[in-house]
């Protein structure tokens, strides 16, 4: 039997559904993302683009990533819900913000990135492989 990882957005307008594992699951504490949440991080769970079916519209909003290059970050254009990143259709895989989870205990963080800039009041799940800012690949 497959696993489906299902999701969306506050309002209902856009939800998604990623099926099987995910490729990597993690917790990001880079400012961008804090921003981007209004949080002190953003846990997160990456999937093959294949494996991702969203059904409704999405704005995206592109701002310069920690690597130099750029992040695309999608969200309800109704409700502001912030949903995944990577651009559908043209990326090959999207990173599903675990937030937006039907079934939040689905997640299951495997690593924190960006601990440099974890905010003191941001706790650090036990058990992460944590590092200070994106692991080279």
């Amino acid at each position: 039997m497959t696993i489906r990882h299902t999701g969306g957005c506050l309002c209902g307008a856009v939800r998604y559904e990623a099926e099987g594992e995910p490729l990597f699951a993690g917790v990001c504490f880079c400012r961008d993302c804090q921003k981007a949440s209004g949080s002190g991080f953003i846990p997160f769970m990456a999937f093959a683009a294949a494996k991702v079916r969203v059904s409704g519209q999405t704005r995206v909003v592109v701002t310069k990533a920690a690597n130099g290059g750029d992040a695309h970050r999608n969200f309800c254009p109704t409700c502001g819900s912030l949903l995944f990143g990577g651009i559908v259709g043209v990326h090959d895989q999207h990173t599903i913000y675990a937030g937006t989870l039907d079934d939040a205990s689905a997640f299951e963080p495997r690593f924190a990135i960006f601990n440099k800039s974890r905010p003191a009041w941001a706790p650090l799940p036990e058990g992460l492989q944590v590092f200070e800012a994106m692991p080279s690949s």
